[in-house]
């Protein structure tokens, strides 16, 4: 079975990664870059955060291993199946743990900063991605912990929003960003918008810098 480690290259630590992160998606290949670039590749490489992805497709049935059916009641695109996502999920928590399982689905709640903290804190989760024309509820009823929804407009997969709640949890982690304030200090962390932001030049284009900033 197929279990994309993308942190096997991580710096050998004798500590557990504070943050571990299971992706159960269709395209894993999506996350190869985003994880290994920026401060989130540096977390990931020093072992502060460690992701694995798991593909469904490995647990399809029959010779062409197809995860996708047409939903009944009709309608137009297809389904993905509940039998090679569960079998997924089992796999990953049976080899490595439970982990707080959250489906990626527009009519879940919305993902904010609260969201992302309550996540950074649980140690390990585990994101489902839907492509299609989403996933069978019987995997939100039977296997979802949470389900979260980035906003109202429709994306091909759940990988897009997989990205954006690892990027807004991970930064959260305890050493993931070099200054600790940046964390206290930024929008959305005590419910407010952060204030505007000059650096140099003083003058560019025409625009200068308050003057207060300057004295």
């Amino acid at each position: 079975m197929s279990d994309d480690r993308l942190d096997a290259n991580r710096a050998v630590s004798t500590t557990p990664p504070r943050l571990s992160i299971e992706i159960v998606t269709l395209v894993p290949e999506v996350f190869t870059s985003f994880l290994q670039a920026s401060l989130l590749g540096k977390a990931v490489a020093s072992g502060l955060i460690a992701v694995a992805t798991t593909n469904p497709r490995d647990f399809a049935p029959g010779r062409h291993r197809q995860v996708d059916d047409s939903p009944y009641g009709g309608g137009p695109g297809m389904v993905l199946r509940p039998d090679p996502v569960a079998a997924a999920i089992d796999d990953v928590e049976n080899r490595r743990g439970r982990a707080h399982r959250l489906l990626l689905s527009p009519s879940g709640q919305l993902f904010d900063q609260k969201c992302a903290a309550d996540l950074a804190a649980r140690g390990r989760i585990m994101l489902i991605c839907g492509r299609y024309e989403g996933v069978d509820e019987r995997i939100a009823q039977l296997y979802a912990d949470q389900a979260v929804s980035i906003g109202d407009y429709v994306l091909a997969g759940g990988e897009v929003a997989a990205a954006v709640v690892i990027e807004a949890t991970a930064r959260l982690v305890p050493g993931v960003l070099g200054c600790g304030e940046s964390v206290v200090e930024e929008s959305f962390s005590a419910g407010r918008l952060e204030f505007p932001q000059w650096t140099r030049p003083p003058l560019f284009r025409g625009l200068g810098v308050p003057e207060v900033l300057l004295s």
